[in-house]
């Protein structure tokens, strides 16, 4: 049996009342008598009326609905931003749909095409390890659909932007672990595209070159997935303990990367931090409770998303078009535990 929705309709029958005089009076006209709202809205509640939103966006312009997309909903990174997003997005009268592409950029397009046919009012995108191609974003900006890039960002499209200070994340991590006494520090990274990418490597090149540590390329492993695919965190991984001489240490520069390598390093009977030093960013709240427990850099996700949906809020809002732009760049914490202190 096909569901139906309760109408205006449905309310004017019942209580003998035209659709038009249910219709003013759900929307508290000053032409309905105070009875008759009072007959309407009680009738209205006892059957659970809600007012259709297809009905509403096609009359009001705007369907009250934001659209998000991000690599992974289970990443514990994504799904913090989200409650933040989520929580603005409520508190202001917006509905949350979200997609996630798997780093994929083909899935990417077709959460895009399926969210701007769906009439979203604007989109919060943390782009995928593999678009290379943003002529579609930058279209539909140029066609005038409110878009905030957080985390992932495209730097030459200009928009508002959200971000953790990724440069400083790395660079602290990368200090930590030479003055926890390892010389030899290796990369695990995502995807040499993302700008989260090139902010951390530079930042752990900056920190090898204070202390006036040449980068060896060989130390460096990247992962286009960025960890959702252990196969390609295992190549990586292998690949560093097949060197002549091995990395005493690793920073894996996502949240995926870096538990992937603690699972791989335990697999081949390493142990950490005494074989092998491990940091890596992660918003886990199990990482301190794995053995040992991991050192990580943590992004204040939840306060990423609530940016990003206040400054989504701002492009819906403003009655001219937006043409400054901010970028919201945010403090990371080093939080410091047994995979990185060597005894």
């Amino acid at each position: 049996m096909k569901f139906e929705a309760v109408t205006i309709k449905d309310i004017a029958k019942a209580l003998g009342l035209s659709t038009s005089t249910v219709s003013r009076a759900l929307r508290d006209s000053y032409e309905i008598s105070p009875e008759t709202k009072k007959l309407v809205l009680e009738y209205a509640e006892k059957i659970n009326y809600h007012p259709n939103p297809i009905a509403l966006s096609l009359k009001e312009r705007r369907s009250r609905s934001i659209g998000v997309i991000v690599s992974e909903i289970a990443n514990s990174f994504f799904s913090q931003a989200i409650d933040g997003i989520e929580s603005i997005a409520y508190n202001n009268g917006y509905n949350v749909i979200i997609s996630q592409t798997r780093e994929s950029q083909e899935r990417e397009q077709i959460n895009l095409n399926y969210l701007t046919s769906r009439s979203v009012d604007g989109l919060i995108i943390s782009v995928s390890a593999e678009t290379s191609d943003f002529s579609f974003i930058k279209d539909i900006i140029s066609r005038g659909m409110p878009v905030v890039f957080f985390d992932r960002v495209v730097p030459d499209i200009d928009t508002h932007k959200v971000v953790v200070d990724n440069y400083r994340g790395a660079f602290d991590a990368t200090r930590h672990l030479l003055e926890s006494g390892y010389r030899r520090i290796a990369a695990v990274t995502n995807s040499e595209t993302l700008s989260i990418t090139q902010d951390r490597m530079a930042g752990y090149r900056a920190a090898l070159a204070e202390e006036g540590i040449a980068e060896e390329p060989g130390y460096i492993r990247s992962c286009p997935h960025g960890g959702l695919v252990l196969a390609e965190v295992n190549t990586a991984v292998e690949g560093l303990l097949a060197m002549e001489t091995k990395p005493d240490a690793i920073l894996a520069l996502s949240d995926k990367l870096t538990t992937g390598c603690l699972r791989i390093l335990k697999n081949k009977g390493l142990q950490v931090p005494r074989d092998m030093g491990l940091i890596g960013f992660s918003n886990s709240d199990l990482t301190e409770l794995i053995d040992p427990p991991l050192s990580i850099i943590k992004q204040p996700a939840l306060e990423m998303g609530e940016v990003a949906m206040n400054s989504l809020l701002q492009l819906l809002n403003s009655k001219q078009p937006v043409t400054e732009f901010n970028t919201h760049k945010l403090a990371p914490q080093l939080i410091i535990r047994t995979s990185s202190v060597r005894a």
